[in-house]
């Protein structure tokens, strides 16, 4: 019992020696803090739920920079250290879009529109093939429109109604057409005989002429031609068969299309303003100006070069019907209409129907004639070339030749003839179309600077309104 008041003596004395140590390491603490308050660094921090070391601290924040001590350490929340000297070096890693060149960004830029266009003209084609037969039916009354409308504004100039007047030209359009066609197949008709004769007097000619020509062309190879001839028309009889099924079937959508192009023409002569009209309300609002304007420029572009086109194809028609009549080439009239026909596919149709005439001359009249033929076909399209086309469509609808080409191309790709007839116009209305925008978008933004450039400072027209009120 006597041990126990000694070992808490002793436990006293230690833990009075501890405090006092602990009273020196305080003070010395303190001191070095006034010596350096910047890099002081606390022993013994406090615990954050200590109330009693929460209080300077709350104070210190209340605190503004201007009324703490220079002496304070007063350190933002935000405020990011700067690293240590020994710490090696760390380059900044550069924005994506900056480290990507700047004609590569060009590049992708343009390419996902392109991309975008691609898809987009894809589509189109792809419906306009779906509805083809409509879509060439409305494109044939445009172009039939633009050639009669200017004598239904004639008849409409010398009193007429303008019901009675598209009436009157509509029916006489038509009428006029349709004795064309049947002039054609009355005479191809009334001459198929005689043809079928000259005919097989031409192919015996050719065999002769074959036989002595320097080509050393033998009889056994010109039967074994024919012999191949006769057995492959054998073979695909069920082929030829089905063509003239299909031509049948092509026969009845012709017909529904010339149905379609005939009402559609009928309304776009009479109501040709109101349906633009109903256009123009389509288009948004801000671009309606310019392509109110485009409109009108796009209608004589197209009307100039049909007109012109039937002008230059009846010219060709008739030189060249008059020529082969001349030199006796059976079916004159007949190949006449059709070389007016295909003048209107420009650059194929003339080829196509010269040959034509020329194999007809060929096989009825013999070689001779056949090139006299072809000389006058080949004098007619030099002069079409270099002087009627050029004085006749003038420079409202020229398009290059190559553009010309790559169009009816094209257009044959995705709609077959009609398609060639109506690429070169589609392509010359464009031409005019984008021509007049870009010229109007120019003249709009000249129009504007000028206004700006015009315009009072805004501190005088605070000083007029002012004087005003």
């Amino acid at each position: 019992m006597a041990k126990v008041p000694n070992l808490l003596g002793r436990l006293g004395a230690g833990l009075t020696r501890m405090g006092e140590r602990l009273d020196e390491r305080r003070a010395a603490a303190e001191a070095d803090a006034e010596l350096d308050p910047v890099n002081v660094v606390p022993a013994h921090p406090a615990p954050v739920h200590s109330t009693a070391t929460r209080a300077p601290a709350t104070a210190r924040e209340d605190e503004s920079p201007e009324e703490s001590e220079p002496g304070d350490d007063h350190v933002p929340a935000d405020h990011v250290p700067p690293p240590p000297a020994y710490a090696p070096a760390v380059s900044a890693r550069p924005d994506p879009v900056d480290a990507v060149p700047w004609s590569m960004r060009v590049a992708a830029a343009v390419g996902w529109r392109l991309l975008v266009l691609a898809g987009a003209i894809y589509v189109l084609t792809q419906i306009i093939s779906a509805v083809s037969l409509v879509v060439l039916a409305f494109v044939a009354a445009l172009l039939i429109t633009a050639l009669l409308q200017p004598t239904v504004a004639r008849l409409k100039r010398m009193g007429l109604p303008r019901g009675l007047a598209t009436a009157v030209t509509a029916i006489s359009g038509f009428v006029i057409m349709g004795l064309v066609g049947w002039f054609v197949v009355w005479q191809v008709m009334d001459n198929l005989d005689d043809l079928s004769g000259k005919v097989r007097a031409g192919i015996e000619e050719l065999k002769r002429w074959a036989l002595n020509s320097p080509f050393h062309v033998t009889e056994d190879q010109i039967n074994q031609i024919a012999k191949n001839l006769s057995d492959t028309i054998g073979a695909n009889t069920n082929e030829i068969t089905t063509a003239g099924l299909q031509g049948v079937t092509v026969l009845v959508e012709v017909l529904t299309g010339i149905l379609l192009a005939m009402f559609s023409t009928l309304f776009l002569l009479y109501d040709g303003p109101k349906i633009w009209q109903w256009v123009l309300n389509l288009v948004p609002e801000a671009a309606r100006p310019g392509v109110a304007g485009a409109g009108p420029k796009a209608w004589r572009t197209l009307t100039a070069y049909v007109r012109g086109t039937v002008i230059v194809a009846l010219i060709d028609a008739i030189c060249i019907g008059i020529g082969i009549y001349f030199l006796g080439v059976p079916m004159a009239v007949p190949l006449a209409v059709f070389i007016f026909l295909f003048a209107f596919i420009p650059l194929v149709g003339a080829v196509v129907s010269g040959a034509l005439a020329v194999v007809v001359a060929l096989v009825t009249d013999g070689v001779f004639n056949a090139l006299m033929v072809l000389l006058v076909v080949l004098a007619v399209q030099q002069i079409e070339g270099h002087v009627l086309q050029p004085f006749i469509l003038g420079r409202a609808v020229r398009v290059h030749p190559l553009a010309v080409v790559l169009s009816v191309a094209a257009g044959g790709l995705v709609g077959g003839i009609g398609g060639a007839v109506v690429a070169v116009p589609l392509v010359a209305v464009t031409n005019t179309v984008v021509g007049y925008l870009r010229k109007y978008s120019r003249e709009n933004a000249l129009r504007s600077a000028r206004a700006v450039e015009h315009a009072p400072p805004p501190a005088a027209a605070a000083a007029t309104s002012g004087d005003r009120e």
